[in-house]
C-alpha cells in the first residue's frame, strides 16, 4: 500500500496500464472503436460482478471468502462504469474490503492532494486505477484523431461532451481527466465545467423537446464509420452527413427507419448559401424505438441507382444501458457464446 498521495496515484495508474496490456485493450478498441469494456474486463480476470439496487452505495468490494464486486443499478451507465472500474481496482491492487458511496464522485473533483485531510490511500489507488483504466491518454488521443480534433478543439464544450460519450464517462469526469493530463489548462477546465450537459443537449436537439434530458445526445458524422457506440435506452442521436444532392445523391433515411430507429426530424442545410448544386449537410435527429443492439447502415446513392452508393456509413451500437440487476450484459453474452 502506498504511503503518500503521489505513490498511490502512480500505483493505481500502473495497475490499470498493466491490465490493459494483459487484455489487449488498445488493439481491440483501435480495431472496433468504442470505450473500454470494464464489465467484460471483470469477467476476463475472473472477478465475479453482480448488479444490485444498492441503497446509499455505488458499489462494494468484498475479498472474502472469494473476491467479488457489487455495483448499483440505481445510477446512469457512466456512473456504473466508473464504479465498476473502481472496484476492479480494489481487486487488482489486493485491497481490504471497501463499501463505496458518493464520495467516489466527489473525489473526482480533487486534482491533487492539496486540501485533503488524511486521504485514504487505498481509495486514492482505486480512484487512480478507475480514471487510468477508463480514460487512458492513448484512448483520448485516438478518439480525437478519429474525430479530427486538435488540442484547441478540446476547449469546446460540445467536443468534450461528445468525447465523454465515446469514452463512456461523465462530462465532468472527462474535463478533470483532460486537465490532469495537461490536455487543457485549469482555466479551460473551469470554463468547460460551467457549461452543463443539458445546455449542450438542448442545442443539439434544437426545437425538439424530449420528456426529459436524462438521456445523452450523440452527434454522429461520417467520422464515426466502422465505430462502436455504447449508450442508454433513452439516448438520442443527431446525424450530420455531407450530401451531394446536386449530383442526385441522397442518404437513404429509410434504411435508418428499417433498422428500428424513429426519425424525429430530417433537414437539409446548405453549406455554401451562394452556390448552386454544391454539397449540403443532411441533419437527422432520431432515437431508437426500443432498447437494442445492432448495426446502423446508411448509404448515399442516387434513388434510381441504389446499388451504387458513393458513401456508406456503418457502425455498431448498443443502446441497452444502464446495466440491470444480475450479471452484466457482457458476462451474459460471454456465457451464451460459450454454451
Amino acid at each position: 500500500m502506498a504511503t503518500n498521495y503521489a505513490s498511490a496515484v502512480r500505483n493505481g495508474s500502473m495497475a490499470a496500464a498493466r491490465l490493459h496490456v494483459q487484455l489487449g485493450t488498445k488493439e481491440r478498441v483501435q480495431a472496433e472503436g468504442g470505450s473500454v469494456d470494464v464489465f467484460g474486463a471483470s469477467f476476463a480476470i475472473h472477478l465475479p460482478l453482480l448488479l444490485r439496487p444498492l441503497k446509499g452505495l455505488l458499489g462494494a468490494y468484498l475479498p472474502h471468502p472469494i473476491p467479488g464486486v457489487l455495483v448499483t443499478t440505481e445510477r446512469p451507465l457512466s456512473i456504473q462504469r466508473l464504479t465498476a472500474a473502481h472496484e476492479v481496482g480494489h481487486f487488482r491492487l489486493e485491497h481490504l474490503p471497501s463499501l463505496d458511496d458518493e464520495s467516489i464522485l466527489r473525489r473526482m473533483a480533487v486534482p491533487n492532494a492539496s486540501g485533503m485531510a488524511g486521504p485514504n490511500m487505498q481509495e486514492v489507488e482505486a480512484d487512480a486505477f478507475a480514471i487510468a483504466f477508463l480514460m487512458p491518454r492513448w484512448l483520448i488521443e485516438w478518439h480525437c484523431h478519429c474525430q479530427g480534433w486538435l488540442a484547441r478543439d478540446l476547449a469546446t464544450p460540445l467536443n468534450v461532451y461528445q468525447l465523454s460519450l465515446r469514452l463512456g464517462t461523465s462530462y465532468e469526469a472527462t474535463t478533470w481527466t483532460l486537465q490532469r493530463l495537461n490536455l487543457i489548462s485549469a482555466s479551460v477546465g473551469q470554463t468547460l465545467r460551467e457549461t452543463q450537459p443539458r445546455a449542450i443537449k438542448v442545442e443539439l436537439l434544437r426545437e425538439y423537446r424530449p420528456s426529459d434530458y436524462r438521456g445523452d445526445v450523440w452527434l454522429l458524422t461520417e467520422r464515426d464509420g466502422e465505430m462502436r457506440i455504447d449508450g442508454s435506452r433513452n439516448d438520442h442521436f443527431v446525424l450530420r452527413l455531407h450530401e451531394n444532392g446536386g449530383g442526385g445523391y441522397l442518404w437513404n433515411i429509410d434504411q435508418l427507419k428499417a433498422s428500428g430507429f424513429a426519425v424525429i426530424r430530417d433537414d437539409t442545410e446548405a453549406v455554401d448559401h451562394e452556390g448552386v448544386g454544391n454539397p449540403t449537410t443532411r441533419s437527422v435527429t432520431g432515437t431508437l424505438e426500443q432498447a437494442q443492439r445492432g448495426e446502423l447502415s446508411l448509404s448515399e446513392s442516387r434513388p434510381w441507382q441504389p446499388s451504387a452508393p458513393i458513401t456508406e456509413l456503418k457502425l455498431n451500437y448498443d443502446f441497452t444501458g444502464p446495466e440491470e440487476e444480475g450479471l452484466s450484459r457482457a458476462e451474459r453474452r460471454q456465457i451464451l457464446e460459450a454454451a
